[in-house]
Order: structure tokens, then sequence, then C-alpha cells
């Protein structure tokens, strides 16, 4: 008999996501400025910006750490980056028996090139 368990997810919309004004439109809130200076802080190591991005490219949009770990450090620092890469709001995780499958939460790609962007 099986353990496993289906839960079906809500369907988030990506516009939905509420995304800071571009840099130059406006200054930043005090707010905004904490959470998208966390995002990229939690970026700023090469070896987070690499696990990031090989979730976010992944097939399928997800990933289990068992198909990205190999980015030339221990599996054990691999799960600290993944768990600042959760923190920072970057990444979700579930798990699923023994593995643990990480997506790139809704809304960060957008909102981090919203940010960015010359103009809206």
């Amino acid at each position: 008999m099986s353990n496993l368990i289906s839960v079906e997810l809500p369907i988030v919309d990506a516009s939905a996501v509420p995304c800071c004004p571009p840099v130059t439109s406006a200054a930043l809130s005090e707010a905004d400025a904490e959470r998208m200076a966390a995002m990229f802080k939690a970026l700023s190591d090469p070896v987070r910006l690499r696990l990031f991005s090989r979730v976010a490219s992944h097939e399928g949009g997800e990933a289990c750490v068992c198909d990205i770990q190999d980015v030339g450090v221990s599996q054990p620092t691999v799960s600290h980056h993944l768990k600042k890469l959760r923190e920072a709001g970057l990444l979700t995780s579930e798990r699923r028996g023994t593995r643990v499958y990480y997506r790139v939460a809704p809304g960060v790609l957008a909102a981090m090139a919203g940010l960015l962007a010359a103009t809206c």
C-alpha cells in the first residue's frame, strides 16, 4: 500500500504578483529595497546563481536536488545554498518521499526584470 497522498496545488497567476517599479521610474520604498536586496544578495554567490539557473532552466520548471547538485561543492553545501535561495523567496520546495523538488517562486523573475527595466 502506498503512503503517497495526491494534493492539487493552486494555479498562481504570475501577473497577480506585485512587482517593484523600475529603478528609473521612482525611488524604491524601504520595503521594496529590502525585499529585492535580499534576492540579489542570495544570487550574488556564484554557486547559488548556478543552482538557481539550473532550477529555472530544468525541464518542466522543477528540479530534484539529485538533478542539480553537481556544481563543484559537497551535498551539504548544496543544501545550504538551496536553503538560502528559499529564505530569500527565490525558490519554493516540495518534499516527495525522500526527494525534494525545487521551483522558481512565482513572479520572482518578473519582479527582478521589472525592477531592472528601463521603463515599464
